[in-house]
């Protein structure tokens, strides 16, 4: 497993743990008021809601929630928006999982959306996610909180991190690219896009939302990008190290696809010190804030040390 100082170790920081879960018990509650079981028609909502509250950290929207804090912003003003992200992330896993992408049977330890339901009812359970999050993203109640000019570029934001230019177009190169990656820089390309994209702009939008200047959200991008690299370099790593009790989802599924993944090109011990070193350039982009942003350093920690 990558090892660094354990987070009772690094004085003067939050616990990340209990963080992530005070904020994930609150991002649920929100996502169970704002996507009810009662919705109509009854039968997609259920399929939707099998996949969106099937566990996870909620990272994306802690870390919205996080970003927002740097800059001296309420997060509870922005929780529409978290729950999107989340929602993003939701319908990204269920497309991922289907046997035209990776195949895969298990989720966090239950069976894929696709194996319950079927393949047609979870690709358009997908999409119904897709849709709710951008009906969320355009919440009344957030964009009260923000200037008409931040919450349409907050959309816009969005929308180019989990479409063709983000998200979207990483999963197609991540396809394409099966056997074929032979440096580090194609590499970096599928993983910024794939993986990076979504949680590069939970930061960012936190921050954007949240009231901060330009200096302060060119700041969050950066360390957005490096700990979206460093948590794709992480989840490479407990593909093949990691407890598959602990993973929810058998490990070794990367080798078993021909993946292109950081120990495949580099090797384990490399891969190992590239993590950590792109946690600390992370934590560089934090300077600039004047409390250092204990919130969001104390989740760049986390992402080395999860076993998830």
């Amino acid at each position: 497993m990558v090892k660094m100082m354990s987070e009772a170790a690094l004085p003067g920081r939050i616990d990340a743990a209990a963080y992530l879960s005070t904020w994930a018990k609150r991002v649920e509650g929100e996502l169970d008021r704002l996507v009810p079981e009662s919705s109509e028609p009854p039968e997609i909502f259920e399929i939707m809601r099998y996949s969106l509250f099937a566990g996870g950290k909620r990272l994306r929207p802690v870390l919205c929630v996080a970003g927002c804090e740097a800059v001296g912003g309420n997060p509870e003003f922005i929780l529409p928006a978290a729950c999107a992200l989340e929602c993003i992330h939701s319908y990204s896993l269920i497309h991922d999982d289907l046997p035209a992408m990776d195949d895969d049977d298990l989720r966090r330890g239950v069976l894929t959306n696709h194996k319950v339901y079927g393949e047609a009812a979870a690709i358009l359970a997908g999409d119904g996610l897709q849709a709710l999050a951008f009906e969320l993203m355009a919440n009344e109640r957030m964009g009260a909180k923000v200037s008409p000019e931040r919450h349409v570029k907050a959309i816009r934001m969005v929308a180019d991190a989990a479409g063709a230019t983000g998200m979207v177009g990483g999963q197609l190169l991540d396809i394409r690219a099966n056997g074929r990656v032979s440096d580090v820089t194609h590499l970096e390309e599928i993983h910024r896009r794939k993986t990076g994209a979504l949680l590069r702009v939970s930061v960012c939008l936190g921050g954007l939302l949240g009231g901060g200047d330009e200096a302060q959200i060119t700041a969050l991008h950066v360390y957005g990008e490096k700990i979206g690299l460093a948590f794709q370099i992480v989840d490479d790593i407990l593909d093949v190290e990691g407890d598959e009790a602990l993973m929810g989802k058998p490990i070794g599924s990367d080798e078993g696809l021909n993946k292109a993944t950081y120990p495949a090109l580099y090797g384990m011990e490399k891969s190992k010190r590239l993590a950590r070193s792109t946690c600390e350039e992370a934590l560089q982009a934090l300077e600039i804030f004047p409390k250092n942003a204990p919130e969001l350093e104390s989740l760049a920690h986390f992402i080395i040390l999860r076993r998830f």
